[in-house]
């Protein structure tokens, strides 16, 4: 099926070889995962805050032993935190469970160049970051073979507080990272698979839990660069009371190639106070940010192509939109001669307006297809969580209990705008929707090459949903899952481990489509209400190895199976269904560090991914299409999911040393990937090569220019194929006329719609400290 992108209320418009990997139980039995290396379970005592003498070094990119701090490369020396520190009361760090979990410092992360924030993530080896319209809104994520939207199945979290919205008005699992300030990021713990118990919901492919840095050398920095592009960063701290007070405040300003300029007006300010390590502190953080801003959304390659719109033209130049986010946090830590214990709450109030036109003429041949999205919420949470160390019969065992909570209280509203002017309601509910999560994992170390850890995550979820224009879609509902895992490590042998894990995960859907039984623009049209709460099951095998010096390498082979389902669609306020799915494949990540001024780092990723089974009922639709191929064309059923890239592969070398010259060049490549079921579509490959090359003197001052889109590279940033009508196509006249059957008028064009990578660009970056 296509993708749905607007059909509400306006009218219309409808590695191989690797499958033996693992074979899924289907009787909820959970399988195994690993970890290891040492005779004792620890606590690990691990450095921060202030207390300088118990600083330990957090595990490097992808958990080499992690080099001498005089050895790193200082791309960013205003940080007095090094990063070989742990943001205070993060609580202690663990050996890693899975060949394919890691820690990114904020050094390395902010080595490299990018474009936007949330492309920070893609020192995630396998994912892509990337943008299909303004600069205001959340990023679209790939990883894994799935097209993860803005955020579902990647659970993001920022000093532990989650950045996923659930129940959104643009898309479930929402995470908008463009208040994140890169220079404060300490460090970034990935991991992937639903084989971790206190990873619950969005977390199925994939969880990234960002960490803030405590304190800093002050830092005055200023960027310009093409296309408008401005940025002013402050930052510094002062020691008070035992403790460090982190203030830092961002202004930034980008209009970006396009026709219609973007016109981005960004604030964005954070203070923050800590105090202790951290396995033994406190912290308390405050955020805020405000941005508006003007959207080139993707526009259909005939218009291009006909000379009607240019490249970096925008058919409906009224897109855009605005966003505020306001957040308080604390956490703690404490140990004990029984093990630890940490907690934390949080309390975010956000806005989001929204104006979108993705096909344009469909719905309505006259205004067009603009809509707007509202999105008004109080997010509340509190976590907590206990481990205890203890034996079993002599040998090292360690347990850790958790209780997850979060509350949300929604307004939303879907509204018909013509150039952001409103039109008509489609649907308006106020939504509170709240969780419970809790789990247990039981470590226990065998042998000196043997550990097994077993866990479960038990979730239940429950909503209101009021809806405002139609009592029929109101109600309240919940579910309830429980999820067990598994996970296994042998070795080290000769300085390489072998890992294995299994086990059962879930997301949320929109509570709206759990309640919703009737179409919000025909009553009489009836709607199959969506399941709350969706299995997903996986497992995954790896290996890592450090045999030879400075080299450290891994290999993942993983697989993951997701429900049928049905999902609610925020831009068209109805449901539609999918099919269940599997994707398998192998990843495989690289970190060389053969002189202490030379870092080198290569990943390779590849899918198969396919959904199961028959779609019936889009054999309907494209045998109702018959006679007009503009229409028809992407339209057949098949097995192909749209959007999921084979592979992903990136690069990159860097060079330096604490002073003098410095440098990056980073390669980012994305493979083609099919953009309907039927595969008739299929994206153009990308790949972007981005540099940075600067001086750095020993008082702190930095100069530095960063290259975005090195080789002037034609590129998309992201492509769709669908339906949708420009006041130019021959199908518009004969469906305005009623000639056309109203099947094909509905669906409209099929064509690649698409947005381009910005050209050649050039930002400059002058840096002091004081």
């Amino acid at each position: 099926m296509r993708p749905k992108w607007r059909e509400a209320c306006r009218g219309g418009g409808a590695l191989t070889a690797l499958s033996a990997l693992v074979l899924l139980a289907d009787d909820g039995r959970a399988f195994a995962q690993s970890e290891s290396t040492s005779r004792e379970l620890p606590p690990i005592q691990i450095g921060g805050g202030e207390a300088a003498e118990r600083k330990k070094p957090v595990a490097s990119r992808r958990a080499g032993k992690p080099s001498p701090a005089d050895h790193r490369i200082p791309v960013y020396p205003a940080a007095a935190q090094a990063s070989d520190m742990r943001s205070v009361a993060s609580g202690a760090k663990g050996q890693l469970g899975m060949a394919s979990e890691i820690s990114v410092s904020g050094e390395e992360i902010n080595a490299r160049p990018f474009a936007r924030p949330g492309e920070a993530l893609e020192a995630v080896p396998g994912l892509i970051v990337t943008q299909h319209s303004g600069e205001g809104k959340a990023n679209q994520y790939f990883l894994r073979g799935y097209n993860l939207d803005h955020g579902t199945d990647l659970a993001i979290t920022v000093d532990g507080v989650p950045v996923n919205m659930r129940t959104h008005a643009h898309g479930q699992g929402y995470a908008d990272l463009n208040w994140l300030i890169p220079e404060a990021i300490a460090a970034v713990d990935v991991r992937k698979g639903p084989y971790f118990a206190d990873e619950g919901d969005f977390a199925s492919v994939g969880s990234v839990h960002i960490d803030l840095i405590d304190r800093t050398r002050g830092i005055a920095q200023v960027t310009a660069g093409s296309f408008g592009y401005r940025r002013l960063l402050g930052m510094d701290s002062a020691k008070v009371g035992d403790g460090s007070l982190l203030v830092a405040g961002e202004i930034g300003t980008y209009n970006g190639p396009w026709d219609n300029p973007d016109n981005v007006r960004k604030l964005n300010g954070l203070v923050r106070y800590s105090q202790g390590t951290a396995t033994d502190g406190v912290s308390v953080t405050g955020m805020a940010y405000a941005n508006k801003w003007n959207s080139t959304d993707q526009v259909p390659q005939r218009a291009i192509a006909s000379g009607f719109l240019d490249r970096f033209g925008a058919e409906d130049p009224s897109d855009g939109g605005n966003t505020n986010r306001f957040a308080l946090s604390g956490r703690i830590a404490q140990s004990d001669d029984l093990g630890s214990w940490k907690a934390n709450a949080y309390v975010v109030k956000s806005q989001l307006d929204l104006f979108n036109n993705f096909t344009y003429y469909l719905s309505d041949p006259v205004l067009g297809d603009q809509f707007h999205q509202h999105d008004d919420r109080l997010m509340a949470g509190a976590n907590i969580s206990r481990t205890l160390n203890g034996a079993l019969a002599g040998l090292p065992m360690q347990t850790t209990f958790g209780l997850e909570s979060r509350y949300d209280a929604i307004d939303l509203a879907l509204t018909n705008t013509f150039q952001r002017g409103f039109l008509a309601s489609v649907r308006s509910d106020k939504v509170g929707e709240g969780s419970v999560g809790v789990y247990a994992e039981n470590t226990v170390r065998w042998t000196d090459w043997l550990r097994t850890t077993v866990g479960w995550r038990g979730d239940y979820y429950a909503a209101d949903v009021t809806s405002r224009f139609n009592a029929n879609n109101s109600g309240r509902t919940d579910a309830a899952l429980g999820s067990p895992k598994f996970r296994m490590v042998l070795g080290p042998f000769n300085q390489t481990e072998f890992f294995f894990g299994a086990g059962y995960g879930m997301h949320s859907n929109d509570a709206r489509g759990a309640t919703t039984t009737e179409d919000p623009c025909d009553p009489a049209t009836r709607l199959t209400p969506s399941p709350l709460l969706v299995r997903t099951k996986g497992a995954e095998v790896g290996v890592r190895s450090r045999i030879v010096p400075g080299l450290d390498t891994s290999l993942s082979l993983f697989i993951l199976d997701q429900d049928s389902e049905i999902l609610f669609s925020g831009d068209a306020g109805d449901t539609s269904a999918t099919r269940a799915s599997r994707r398998y494949g192998f990843e495989w990540t690289n970190h060389y560090r053969p002189r202490s001024w030379i870092d080198i780092d290569a990943d390779l990723a590849m899918t198969h991914a396919r959904f199961r089974g028959y779609d019936s009922e889009q054999a309907d639709v494209y045998a109702s299409l018959a006679g007009y191929p503009e229409a028809q064309i992407g339209n057949a059923p098949g097995n192909y999911i749209p959007n999921s890239p084979a592979m992903v592969a990136s690069a990159g070398v860097t060079l330096g040393e604490r002073t003098g010259w410095f440098g990056t060049l980073r390669w980012r490549y994305l493979a083609s990937s099919p953009l309907t079921e039927d595969n008739a579509f299929r994206s153009s490959a990308t790949s972007i090569f981005n540099g940075r090359l600067g001086y750095r003197i020993d008082n702190g001052w930095r100069l530095q220019l960063d290259v975005l889109n090195l080789l002037n590279t034609r590129a998309n940033q992201i492509s769709y194929a669908y339906g949708s009508l420009l006041k130019t196509d021959t199908l518009y006249n004969l469906c305005a006329s009623g000639t056309a059957p109203t099947s094909v008028c509905q669906n409209g064009v099929m064509d690649y719609v698409l947005h381009p990578v910005e050209p050649l660009t050039f930002r400059l970056t002058i840096a002091g400290t004081f």
